[in-house]
């Protein structure tokens, strides 16, 4: 499974990167695949043990904030692993050329 997340402060300030940085240090810490880009974090694994990272990251947010957002995006495909490599491979595969990453 692939899922991305991102958890969005509200109302602290313009600039986030303090909360985000938090955020992804628990991300490394899981052990899971991951990466990240400009808008959000893509992790690999399964249900239950994305679904408590996603929690925990949530949580430790809202530890310093009145207000988060959280969204989360899931991609389940069945008997496909390393997809969150292996679905840029692909697309890159189809066009010819490597992509910007």
């Amino acid at each position: 499974m692939l899922v991305e997340f991102s958890v969005i402060p509200i109302g602290s300030s313009s600039s986030i990167g303090d909360q985000i940085a938090e955020v992804l240090r628990i991300v490394d810490a899981s052990g899971l695949p991951y990466k990240i880009n400009p808008m959000g974090t893509v992790v690999e694994g399964e249900w239950d043990e994305i679904v408590k990272l996603i929690k925990k990251c949530h949580k430790k947010v809202m530890t310093s904030e009145d207000r988060v957002i959280t969204t989360i995006s899931i991609d389940d495909r069945k008997g496909k692993p390393n997809r969150i490599d292996e679905k840029v491979k692909s697309i890159e595969k189809r066009i010819g050329k490597s992509l910007k990453k």
